[in-house]
């Protein structure tokens, strides 16, 4: 798969459907960055009248899991990949529209080519922020991914 932002939104709709009916979009893609949007609305709110934390955990985890896997992808091997650890901070209110950007691609790179020379699995930590419509943060969250070649 091309890793562009529209073919991750139609793989978002059969294989995370929980994510794309909560509104989870990815906007922007490349080896480095990956920019994940969602519109607070009735079906992610939680009773505070704000966007229920998992639903910022989902586009946060998705901003960092597709540079994942366009790094897996790119190295033409095959490699598992999965959530280890995460940790989140929320400091405002999530309303409007939330942006999360991670931009970790870095990290990746130089875990896989360990992966692949020792055999071992890997674990790298990448962060994701989530900015409101006015420019403030609303969360910040980290995910622990754990790699191994097959």
């Amino acid at each position: 798969m091309e890793f562009t932002a529209g073919k991750l939104n139609k793989f978002l709709f059969f294989k995370l459907p929980s994510a794309f009916l909560c509104g989870v979009r990815v906007k922007e893609i490349d080896g480095m960055r990956c920019v994940v949007a969602v519109r607070h609305r009735w079906i992610n709110q939680n009773p505070f009248n704000s966007m229920y934390f998992a639903v910022q955990a989902m586009a946060a985890e998705l901003s960092t899991g597709a540079l994942v896997m366009h790094h897996i992808k790119k190295s033409n091997r095959k490699i598992s990949m999965l959530v280890a650890n995460n940790k989140g901070n929320f400091t405002k209110k999530a309303t409007g529209r939330i942006l999360f950007t991670c931009q970790d691609g870095h990290l990746i790179e130089e875990a896989i080519k360990q992966t692949i020379a020792t055999g071992e699995g890997q674990t790298f930590w990448m962060k994701s922020i989530g900015i409101n419509e006015k420019g403030e943060q609303v969360s910040e969250m980290d995910f622990e991914w754990s790699i191994r070649v097959k």
